[in-house]
């Protein structure tokens, strides 16, 4: 498999020493892909081969000003959405009125070595809490926390992991690496598998992380979230969060029949294999089987915008 990676966001150092990643966009379409696997939801049409929206989190319930969930935004660009579970499947079939895409449920190919670790991974530690924020100034409370967050890391002997969106103001990532302790250790959104199994809980606001920690079975403490979920232990009051996650500390067992429940919901599969029932799909379609009846929108002023960033005008 071949990478082609765009985005100032975007760490390249971070890819494996057997990934290869094709610089130019033009190289790309020399290419001419079987299949192009997206975890954004908009793909360049002149890119040749099965367009696939592989997600880059689990549905949450970020929303527009409009109401309409960012998860199921529909923009014409994609012949196949792999879904992770039940409901997201469900949903996006509602959404093939015009038939121009196909949905196949595979689960969510980042779960499949989280899974593997998870059964293999022994040390535990019951007074660890792992911290994420997400980036959206509407949703994140990294900046309101981080003051509180200072307060029980000197008060208290536990220790945390802390994790920040990369596309999160740089000035909170600045206050976060201002905690000057050794029992707190800032942790790179791509490497959270050993942060993950060594937590004891989380705390965090509207972030669909929240989602990924819950498959291990433990709680998750949130603040102000907009995702107040049965699974969720949900704080309004600042005042209120240090004993929420003192008495959490002392009974981590706590919600773990609502939790069990909500994973049989957003992503039931655990045996590593969602990868694999991905390529299934995907070799399904290019051997002709599960074809969309119609033909994608043209999508005029999306694909001359994808151009236009990536700096490809040829025919």
């Amino acid at each position: 498999m071949k990478w082609f990676l765009h985005g100032s966001d975007i760490n390249k150092n971070k890819m494996g020493s057997d990934e290869l990643v094709i610089p130019q966009i033009s190289e790309v379409v020399k290419h001419f892909p079987d299949a192009v696997f997206v975890p954004d939801n908009v793909v360049p049409a002149f890119i040749s081969g099965l367009k696939v929206q592989v997600f880059n989190g689990l549905p949450s319930s970020k929303v527009r000003k409009s109401g309409q969930l960012y998860h199921y935004m529909i923009r014409g660009m994609f012949d196949l959405y792999c879904t992770q579970e039940p409901s997201s499947t469900k949903k996006l079939e509602s959404l093939r009125k015009n038939g121009f895409f196909q949905v196949v449920e595979t689960g969510w190919c980042k779960f499949d070595p989280f899974f593997e670790e998870t059964r293999a991974f022994q040390k535990k530690s019951n007074k660890l809490i792992f911290f994420a924020s997400t980036f959206s100034h509407r949703f994140s409370r990294a900046k309101v926390l981080c003051e509180k967050i200072s307060e029980m890391i000197e008060k208290h002997d536990f220790h945390w992991y802390t994790t920040l969106h990369p596309k999160i103001d740089s000035t909170v990532i600045k206050l976060f690496k201002s905690i000057d302790s050794p029992k707190v250790k800032l942790v790179d959104s791509t490497e959270l598998s050993e942060a993950f199994m060594r937590s004891s809980l989380m705390l965090c606001d509207t972030f669909s992380i929240i989602y990924e920690f819950l498959t291990l079975k433990k709680p998750v403490v949130t603040f102000q979230t907009e995702t107040n979920a049965p699974p969720l232990i949900n704080v309004e009051n600042i005042e209120d969060l240090e004993s929420t996650i003192l008495t959490t500390l002392d009974n981590l067992e706590i919600n773990k029949s609502e939790i069990e429940k909500n994973i049989a919901v957003f992503h039931p599969y655990a045996d590593g294999k969602s990868s694999e029932r991905t390529i299934d799909a995907v070799e399904s379609m290019l051997s002709g089987n599960n074809l969309s009846k119609k033909n994608k929108p043209k999508n005029i002023l999306r694909n001359y915008r994808l151009r236009r960033d990536l700096n490809y005008w040829k025919i």
